[in-house]
């Protein structure tokens, strides 16, 4: 049972999820990058088509984006924070990075910036943004980035010296709502000035509302209105939303010093991360003295534009408004008053100015903004007041601690704590409003250019049903700011500790009739929905909902059911779409391997060849177990569905036999009896073949199926185990000697189905746990290091294809962009593997015992040697006893200095023999699994670290 139910974060959930209280209405649902969404080209160069530079002049039609900023959950009206130092050429809005053409390694986010706080019903949240004083180098990152080839490493922000002498600020956006109204959100931005100079900035806290009117005729749509009331005040009036306004409190400006605060809310408090001790509630008092003691500050000048194209700038053409989108850069930037409204003070965007000519050495400026319903009465300065705002971000920031230290089952390290709760912060911030109407998309707006022609038939032509409006979990919403299918999937899993109703819709949604596909395909992702992601749903759907019974004593059988049934028919989909041949080996394709192949598996293959996928047919298997599974639990209460787990029952066999069987004269078995490892196989017309001996995760995915089935459960099911013994005693008399046999029994009536035998087991792990094959210091490796020494090359069509291990980065341009996997560690088949080896433990017991790691002469039971790999991946993020964190890549800054070291980014995947952080940088999608690896084994970590 969950333990501090009655904690009010939980309370908060309960009242939303019973519909009583919209606690999730106002969250951080902006995207960081939506240009890149807006895709107007004819070629699907969505990078050149709404470039970075045209983002500050461009209205957007998809969503909008925005620096720590916040919306309603349909994204009517939104909120942000704008800065400028002085020396910037553009005001800064949004985040800033290359793209696929500018990066050696593809797109990448060129800025430092942290989710360090958030609650499910982001009752209260924290974001750090770290602000260069001098000017932003911009055309150094682009430079540097494209004369680099694919085998150096990016050019990062830190690279350029920018953060030299820490002249930089600190600035931090903290969101706390009021306990009594779901409507009223308090926004306090604290920036601290770590050089040893004061320094100007200028902060500007904006709202503007997402423009939905200028795609439609005139007067189609209403245009909502933000219009001056007082000196202090903003009325926000929306169609749909009603009224709201935003109220500008004063600024002070102190000289105290950082250390007094970074305990309190408005900074990192590692130390309280989960354990709320005295020393940060100390803290927290101190900082509120010392903010209380500060001098006043400017007060908030109101400007007021309107959320429209600049196209005068863009197209030389004339704008429909005086007043445009970009207009705070002309007025900041620019000093072009003429820019801004400043006849009636309204518009569709605008802000509050408060410029700080000088931010004290060391010292901090502070500022406090209020959104809800409360109209103003005497110029607004009541609902701003000092004292009673910061009581109500103190209690937010108290029952945060509270929720996540009742989440805490295990005995943390300050430092594993402050890393499980960045983790599950990142998670909750990554959150986005994602819309996405696919008729709409291809025809074109009904104002302004027609899309080109060629536009409307270059990618998704056949989802013409797709409409999305939601609320989403992204993988990362600056790279990657649309939704992917099975990233997902796995996200899901670390949310359902925190949020299980967000998780479980999440799941529910892919598999509701405006996603899904009429044939039963789940869209992969927005570039290409018909892309291929492994059908990992059914495991992540039974995972979040033994989650939800365990910690919240809850058994949603609705939930299960209803994703059941339509999994039914994405099964369907791949028998009938990915078996061509109707032989049970799929075919795939991408799969989200990427680079670890020979071949880009998404395209047909030279001279007509064909693959026989050994992780296509595996995820296939795994995903008959996985509805087994789901079919035993909804047969509890529903007898029917035991034929439903026999109908899965005999797709497994049927896979299972098809993975090892070799028919006469042919080398077309996926399990190669000489290597004693799972290979992908090709074959040409006329019927010649080969296997494809890559050493990779597509031999290790065979693992992942496997299932134990206890007499006690099985006597709930008396028709599915009156056929499960049927069909093991026919397989027994008619099973050919070359085919392996997939199932294992115990004396005591306990069954093993799993693709893999005892003693292919026990081979494949041999590989498995070789520090010189796949074992790495930080986890199992997507390719094995065999490959260094010993790479695989293929000439076909005149052409040579090649693997070699690369532990970082690929050297291939196969998929193009930021398409990285040769070897590196990735959390999501690691997470899977470790589950696998449990599931394994379970049936086989502590008796069933390898080597580990290969050739140590240490033997360990398999529950060991998958606390063995999670003690690896945590070694990526934790500190180790010089203070080095492996993911920092050896950067001193990121490791020891004070305002960097307790601060921890969720990178996309892992270099497997340094553990450096690759790819996205704020991908705490999957690699969120960290936190639930945490939960797992957090304590034995620290026990191993410690020895």
């Amino acid at each position: 049972m969950f333990v501090g139910e009655n904690n009010p974060e939980l309370q908060r959930l309960h009242d939303a999820d019973e519909k009583k209280k919209h606690w999730r209405r106002w969250g951080p649902y902006l995207s960081e990058r939506q240009w890149v969404r807006e895709d107007y080209s004819a070629d699907g160069d969505a990078w050149r088509s709404f470039p970075h530079e045209q983002a500050r002049s461009r209205a957007y039609r998809w969503g909008e984006d925005g620096l720590a900023g916040v919306s309603d959950n349909h994204q009517r009206l939104c909120f942000s924070v704008a800065l400028w130092n002085g020396q910037d050429k553009i005001l800064k809005e949004r985040l800033y990075g290359v793209t696929n053409h500018e990066g050696n390694h593809g797109e990448d986010v060129k800025e430092l910036y942290y989710y360090l706080d958030n609650t499910p019903t982001h009752s209260y949240m924290k974001y750090l943004y770290k602000y260069p004083q001098a000017a932003f180098p911009y055309e150094q990152l682009v430079r540097e980035s494209i004369s680099r080839n694919r085998t150096q490493p990016e050019y990062e922000l830190l690279d350029t010296g920018i953060f030299n002498e820490d002249k930089y600020f600190d600035v931090y956006v903290e969101y706390a709502k009021d306990s009594a109204d779901v409507d009223d959100v308090l926004v306090k931005i604290t920036a601290f000035n770590h050089g040893k100079y004061d320094a100007p900035l200028t902060i500007l806290p904006q709202l503007y509302f997402r423009n939905t009117w200028s795609w439609f005729p005139e007067g189609e749509v209403k245009v909502p209105s933000l219009k001056k009331v007082s000196d202090t005040a903003i009325e926000a009036d929306h169609e749909s939303l009603g009224k709201r306004w935003i109220h500008f409190g004063p600024s002070i400006v102190s000289t105290a010093s950082t250390e007094a605060t970074c305990s309190a809310p408005s900074a990192s408090a590692p130390a309280s991360a989960t354990n709320g001790t005295k020393k940060a509630k100390k803290g927290t008092k101190a900082a509120s003295a010392s903010a209380s003691s500060g001098t006043a500050g400017p007060a908030a000048e109101l400007v007021f534009t309107n959320n429209e194209s600049n196209v005068k700038k863009l197209f030389q053409d004339n704008n429909k408004s005086a007043y445009v989108k970009d207009a705070f850069h002309e007025y900041i930037v620019q000093g072009e008053k003429a820019a801004i409204n400043t006849q009636d003070f309204r518009g569709t965007k605008a802000a509050g100015v408060y410029r700080f000519d000088k931010v004290p050495a060391g010292g901090y400026v502070q500022l406090r903004v209020r959104l809800n319903k409360a109209e103003p009465k005497k110029g607004g300065a009541e609902v701003v007041d000092r004292a009673a705002f910061d009581k109500v971000l103190e209690e937010r920031f108290k029952e945060c601690n509270e929720f996540y230290r009742s989440l805490a089952l295990k005995n943390l390290s300050p430092d594993l704590a402050n890393v499980q709760r960045q983790a599950f912060a990142g998670m909750l911030w990554s959150k986005q409003w994602y819309h996405f109407d696919q008729r709409s998309w291809r025809k074109g707006d009904p104002v302004g250019m027609p899309p080109p022609e060629a536009r409307k038939d270059r990618r998704n032509k056949g989802w013409k049903h797709l409409y999305i409006e939601d609320v989403l979990s992204m993988p990362d919403k600056w790279e990657y700011p649309f939704f992917a299918a099975w990233d997902m999937a796995f996200h899901a899993i670390p949310l359902s500790i925190v949020d299980p109703n967000f998780a479980k819709k999440q799941l529910d949604l892919l598999t509701r009739e405006w996603y899904m596909h009429p044939s039963g395909q789940i869209p992969a992702y927005e570039w290409n929905f018909s892309d291929v992601n492994p059908p990992v749903h059914a495991w992540a759907t039974m995972q979040v909902y033994k989650t939800e019974q365990r910690m919240y004593g809850r058994k949603d059988n609705l939930f299960l059911e209803r994703v059941f049934q339509k999994l039914l028919l994405n099964f369907t989909w791949w028998v009938n779409r990915k078996d061509m041949d109707g032989n049970n080996v799929f075919e795939g394709g991408f799969l989200g391997l990427d680079n670890i192949g020979l071949f880009n598996r998404s395209e047909p293959l030279p001279n007509g060849a064909t693959m026989r996928q050994a992780d296509g047919t595996s995820w296939m298997s795994f995903f008959s177990l996985c509805m087994l599974h789901i079919a035993l639990e909804l047969a509890k209460d529903n007898p029917a569905y035991e034929d439903i787990a026999s109908k899965f029952l005999e797709h497994f066999f049927h896979i299972s036999d098809a993975m090892t069987y070799q028919a006469e004269g042919k080398t077309e078995a996926l399990w190669d009896r000489e290597d004693n490892f799972f290979y992908d196989s090709i074959s040409w017309p006329g019927g010649h073949s080969q296997r494809l001996k890559t050493r990779s995760l597509v031999g290790l995915i065979p693992l992942f199926t496997n299932l134990s089935l206890d007499p006690e459960y099985l006597d709930l099911f008396p028709g599915f185990t009156r056929r499960l013994n049927w069909l093991l005693a026919y397989r027994e008399k008619t099973r050919p000697e070359h085919v392996c046999r997939m199932e294992d029994r115990k004396a005591n009536g306990s069954y093993l189905l799993a693709l893999v035998d005892n003693l292919m087991l026990r081979q494949v792990l041999h590989r498995l746990l070789d520090p010189n094959e796949f074992l790495s210091p930080f986890g199992i490796r997507s390719l094995s290091k065999f490959h260094k020494d010993h790479p695989l090359s293929m000439w076909m069509d005149g052409q040579e294809f090649r693997v070699d291990y690369l532990p970082a980065e690929s050297d291939s341009g196969m998929f193009g962009g930021n398409s990285n996997w040769r070897g590196p560690i990735w959390l999501p088949t690691n997470y899977l593997i470790v589950g696998a080896l449990k599931r394994f433990h379970y049936f086989f017991g502590n008796e069933f015992k390898v080597e580990c790691p290969t050739g140590s002469g240490v033997m360990k039971n398999l529950l060991e040697v998958a606390w063995e790999i999670e003690i690896r991946l945590i070694a990526l993020v934790q500190r180790n006893e010089r203070g080095h964190r492996a993911t920092n890549g050896g950067d001193q800054k990121s490791d020891l200095d004070k305002h960097f070291k307790d601060h921890v980014l969720f990178y996309e995947y892992f270099d497997a023999e340094t553990g450096k952080g690759l790819g996205a940088s704020h991908q705490t999608g999957w690699t969120g699994l960290l936190a639930m690896v945490i939960h797992h084994v957090g304590d034995k970590c620290e026990k191993v670290l410690r020895k």
